[in-house]
């Protein structure tokens, strides 16, 4: 009876909801020996809830049913619409572009799904054996000969693994040894726009915003925009909850390397002067009820020049970090899991994996870091930058700075890497 070959040794360092996405969809492979390595003690997620959009939802479909099942309990809601208006100027109020499904029939838009209660889900059936937390990775070597991969953790144990991916956020430890720490494209960049949100219950916020604006039976996202400052609200949590962000140029000394700060409630005022009386009271409502509110700064990445070393690769945050104004974040990370899952349940040994790898970035790159330049720009629009006179000189076009990102064929995106591997492996076979 023939031995069978051994198991390709994945690794996954972080445990946000690009590495659980991964991990999940690589189980269902037997052929890979996949686990997922979290510097917390625990698994979780923080921060605002995350739209998942057309592609989005699409490349859930493709990682499995199981993934599908993972948003819907995590209380997702089907956004109806969106709607982006203006907040200040001659007609506070005028609507700058929006898409109802209703009249589009496309009903895939966007659902809002709370960070934390996806991720939850994502993780409910991944073995308790393959998650490994309180492994905060500190540095990496490979094995010159073999190209084994050796993780060291911060806590002095090491972990040895054919391929790893490098899940771990904006602040990765893998970008830095795939670019090299010089490169400055290996750490993050400041925007010098800062973010504060509040989560309400249903009932509180529709009394503070409004009947018609928070509407679980028609649910819409609503984007403001005003001169240097925007807000945004939707639901989430099976409409429990609603989410109300705002966001602001900094106009304190704030320093470029600080990542949070305490927004003062006459800041949070004075952001949102001379907008509509019913959001200036939603506002004071439930953003200024205490005396300060802790609020975030946007960061990203420049764009890297590979995503790939060797048997090393990274995803997500880690590669293509990215401004919130386009919504596509979490997006691309579920993009990037449905790539690398397709491609590496494919792959029989570990130089194959290392093949995957570079098809992979091919494919990956240039998409993930067109979508991270284009949500900067729609920052500055939606900040109310110049542009906005553009697009309300040619009504419904502003949603056109969507359609690459929402459109993608993203089935025949996966298809055309498989493609690409498949002839990369081929070629690899007649030449050795």
């Amino acid at each position: 009876m023939e031995s069978q070959p051994p198991r390709i040794r994945v690794a996954i360092s972080g445990g946000g909801l690009a590495g659980a996405s991964l991990i999940q969809a690589l189980l269902k492979h037997p052929q890979l020996d996949a686990h997922i390595f979290e510097s917390a003690t625990m698994f979780k997620e923080a921060g605002m809830a995350i739209g998942v959009t057309r592609n989005a939802l699409t490349a859930l479909d493709l990682l499995g049913s199981a993934a599908v099942k993972a948003l819907e309990n995590a209380g997702a809601v089907p956004m109806r619409g969106v709607r982006f208006l203006l907040a200040q100027g001659d007609k506070p109020g005028t609507v700058l572009d929006e898409v109802d499904y209703d009249s589009s029939g496309n009903k895939r838009l966007t659902s809002i799904v709370h960070r934390a209660d996806f991720l939850r889900e994502l993780l409910s059936s991944v073995p308790q054996d393959r998650m490994h937390p309180s492994k905060k990775l500190s540095n990496i070597t490979t094995d010159a000969d073999s190209d084994e991969v050796t993780m060291h953790f911060t806590d002095g144990t090491v972990h040895k693994t054919d391929i790893l991916i490098g899940a771990d956020g904006i602040h990765s430890t893998v970008r830095k040894f795939i670019l090299g720490e010089d490169d400055p494209a290996s750490a993050p960049r400041n925007t010098g726009v800062w973010t504060a949100m509040t989560l309400q219950p249903y009932a509180q916020a529709r009394a503070s915003i409004g009947t018609e604006a928070v509407n679980l039976d028609s649910p819409f996202e609503h984007s403001w925009i005003g001169k240097g400052s925007f807000v945004m609200h939707n639901l989430l949590s099976k409409g429990q909850l609603v989410q109300f962000v705002i966001a602001a140029r900094d106009r304190t000394e704030g320093k470029a390397d600080e990542w949070h700060r305490l927004v003062s409630s006459q800041e949070i005022k004075n952001a949102v002067q001379g907008w509509p009386d019913h959001l200036v009271k939603a506002i004071d409502a439930l953003l200024c009820a205490q005396p300060t509110q802790p609020a975030m700064y946007l960061w990203d990445h420049a764009p890297a020049r590979r995503y790939v070393s060797g048997p090393v690769c990274i995803m997500g945050d880690a590669a293509h970090a990215t401004t919130p104004w386009q919504g596509s974040g979490g997006g691309m990370s579920l993009e990037d899991s449905m790539i690398l899952s397709s491609l590496l349940g494919e792959v029989k040994t570990a130089a194959e994996a290392k093949v995957a790898l570079g098809v992979y970035d091919h494919v990956r790159r240039a998409r993930t870091q067109r979508i991270v330049q284009s949500s900067r720009e729609t920052g500055e629009i939606l900040l109310g930058g110049d542009a906005v006179d553009t697009y309300l000189r040619e009504p419904g076009s502003f949603l056109h700075r969507w359609e690459f990102i929402l459109d993608l064929d993203v089935e025949r995106h996966r298809d055309d890497a498989l493609r690409e591997l498949h002839a990369a492996l081929n070629e690899a076979h007649q030449t050795s």
